[in-house]
C-alpha cells in the first residue's frame, strides 16, 4: 500500500468545481488536517481523492480498459468535414409558392 504524503503549504493546484456535502466527522477531520498541514481544504480533498482513486485496483483496471478500447462504432471521426446543405433556387421558389418560409 502506498503512503499518503501531505506537503505543508502546497495548496497551489488546478481547480474544478465539485458539488458535494462532506459528513460532519469527515469535515471536522478535514478542517483539522488543513490546520495541521497549512493547506486549503480544496487541495487536501483533491489529494485525498487522488490517493483513494489510485488505491482502487478495480477502478484502475476499468480505466485502463476504457483508454485502450476502440472508439464507439457510432462516433464520427473528427477529420470528417462538416457539409452544409444549401437549398437550390428552384426549391426555395417552390417553398415560397406554397406559403412556406425558409
Amino acid at each position: 500500500m502506498n503512503k499518503l504524503k501531505i506537503e505543508k503549504g502546497a495548496s497551489k493546484v488546478r481547480r474544478a468545481p465539485l458539488k458535494v456535502t462532506i459528513d460532519g466527522t469527515v469535515a471536522d477531520d478535514l478542517e483539522l488536517m488543513c490546520q495541521w498541514s497549512e493547506n486549503e481544504s480544496s487541495y487536501l480533498v483533491n489529494l485525498l481523492l487522488g490517493f483513494a482513486i489510485g488505491q482502487s485496483e478495480e477502478f484502475q483496471k476499468y480505466k485502463a480498459a476504457q483508454t485502450t478500447s476502440p472508439a464507439r462504432d457510432n462516433a464520427k471521426p473528427a477529420s470528417e468535414p462538416v457539409r452544409k446543405i444549401v437549398p437550390s433556387a428552384s426549391s426555395v421558389s417552390s417553398l415560397s409558392d406554397r406559403g412556406a418560409t425558409a
